[in-house]
């Protein structure tokens, strides 16, 4: 192979394991010692990349290339607390016994887990260990979980600072509770889920980067609760709408990569073995106590049971969409109330709803409250309405296959964008 073809390999192969497994290394360093803080360790995962890059070129791809970098990381933490002579009372064996044994030569499923009750450790607030959980072991950027949590990127970055700096100093120890204390983080673990499969659902498919991967590592995570004494009936209920969700997979985006609304999917495509399986977790999910992943997945179930956009029961969704703003006030739930409000029929009430919304801070900037006022209004007739949310809406988003699909509706009021 020539010269050239072989550093092309490297390059590719370095750049594809570090988009996979960038956050999750940083987490195992974070998990293994106090002694690592995040910007340590995030320069460490850095190096240890570098490192692979120079060293594949010449040597070529190892058999095992995260194998490889893992253990460079783990090499490169121990030399790094050595220097620092945090652990000089200690001798050689024993220091580096006592590092090793808390670390993987892969960080996945039940390892994974593991990472993800650590960083849901109690002295961080819940939104913080919300953000390091979707940043060191969902691997997810900044921008991303800024869109999906409703805050703009410079309070992320903030938040991430504050909960980098707080580790530090009260050298705080992201690791594996003990048993007793594990039910008390499955909250926040069973949100962590259910955020990775939603980013990974919304960008999965079309022209766009494939991350059907987040979605089935959201339902692999959420098998090995289920697998565990630590899930609960909630877990079933997670794992029903993420399965209801997950049926509509093939049906969200034509064959030239382009999205379609839930209106215009093909509903032959979806996974019917899919639905009986979220059918059957729904209904072991039974209990007295309903949780927001109870109600979401019974609007999941609502919309797969219907043989037609028109046949849906937009009346008891509409119904439910009201029990969910009684358990949390979350304008983006508001957003999905209003408009199956309107579906219902109550179009006054939807309208007044949306006008509202265009008041908050992050959802008046969210491309979908807007695109879904365009295309509201141009179901009723008002086309000069309709226009400008859509164009407002196109402006919004940086997805192509997002701005595709405002564009398809923009082409029918005989609007055109530049891209």
């Amino acid at each position: 192979m020539a010269s050239d073809d072989i550093k092309d390999n490297v390059q590719q192969e370095v750049d594809k394991l570090y988009k996979q497994q960038f956050g999750k290394l940083v987490a195992s360093l974070l998990y293994s010692s106090r002694d690592i803080d995040p910007e340590t360790a995030e320069d460490i995962v850095q190096d240890s990349f570098s490192a692979a890059l120079t060293d594949w070129r010449l040597k070529g791809i190892p058999l095992n290339p995260m194998g490889w970098i893992y253990r460079v990381c783990r090499n490169k933490a121990l030399n790094k607390i050595k220097k620092d002579r945090r652990l000089e009372s200690l001798t050689e064996k024993t220091d580096r016994g006592s590092v090793e044994i808390r670390f993987s030569e892969s960080v996945l499923d039940d390892q994974q887990l593991k990472l993800l009750f650590a960083c849901a450790h109690p002295d961080l607030s819940p939104k913080s260990q919300v953000v390091i959980t979707l940043k060191y072991v969902v691997n997810l950027k900044v921008e991303a979980i800024a869109k999906i949590l409703g805050m703009t990127i410079d309070a992320v970055d903030k938040l991430l600072l504050r909960a980098r700096q707080k580790i530090k100093d009260e050298k705080i120890i992201l690791e594996e509770p003990h048993p007793q204390a594990l039910k008390q983080r499955l909250a926040i673990v069973h949100k962590i889920i259910y955020l990775t499969f939603n980013e990974g659902y919304k960008s999965s498919g079309g022209k766009e980067v494939l991350r059907e991967d987040l979605c089935e590592e959201a339902l692999l995570l959420n098998k090995a609760l289920l697998d565990s004494n630590l899930g609960n009936k909630e877990t079933k209920a997670l794992h029903a709408l993420m399965l209801f969700n997950g049926a509509r997979f093939k049906s969200r985006f034509t064959p030239s990569g382009e999205l379609l609304d839930l209106e215009s999917q093909d509903r032959s495509l979806w996974n019917q073995d899919l639905i009986q399986l979220a059918h059957d977790f729904l209904k072991q999910s039974q209990s007295e106590a309903i949780s927001k992943y109870h109600l979401e997945a019974a609007i999941a179930c609502l919309h797969c049971a219907a043989t037609s956009f028109e046949a849906t029961d937009w009346k008891t969704i509409a119904g439910i969409y009201r029990r969910l703003l009684h358990l949390q006030t979350n304008p983006f739930v508001q957003l999905n109330y209003a408009i199956a409000l309107f579906y219902a029929g109550d179009k006054q009430a939807a309208f007044k709803l949306l006008n509202d919304l265009q008041q908050h801070a992050v959802l008046s900037q969210y491309y979908l409250l807007n695109m879904a006022l365009g295309k509201l209004h141009q179901l009723e007739g008002d086309n000069n309405l309709a226009k400008q949310f859509l164009l407002k809406a196109y402006h919004q988003t940086n997805a192509a296959q997002e701005k595709d699909f405002i564009q398809n509706m923009l082409d029918k009021l005989e609007i055109k964008c530049q891209k």
